[in-house]
């Protein structure tokens, strides 16, 4: 992985956490920092992924970037998803 994969996978990720947080509520139980986290996190692992697939490329590609921003994408969406879920307690009531 190059250094410039590896900073375009950072800012993808980033901006894609950003962004899945300014469009959800605000009313949702995740942090501030989760979906920027997992979007980076998911946006690095495309990147392995992808090199580990085609070791050839010596850059970041179209269908890199495009990974980055899927897989990064579901990351938050996730995020978003299963931090909106009610909390309950042990008796099974709602808190």
């Amino acid at each position: 992985m190059t250094a410039v994969s590896l900073v375009t996978a950072v800012t993808i990720g980033l901006v894609t956490g950003l962004v899945g947080r300014l469009v959800t509520t605000h009313r949702r139980g995740a942090p501030l920092w989760l979906p920027p986290a997992v979007g980076i996190g998911a946006a690095v692992f495309a990147t392995v992924a992808l090199r580990m697939a085609d070791a050839g490329a010596t850059g970041p590609t179209a269908v890199e970037v495009l990974l980055q921003v899927v897989f990064a994408a579901a990351g938050v969406a996730l995020v978003a998803i299963t931090t909106d879920r009610a909390h309950y307690d042990r008796t099974g009531g709602a808190r």
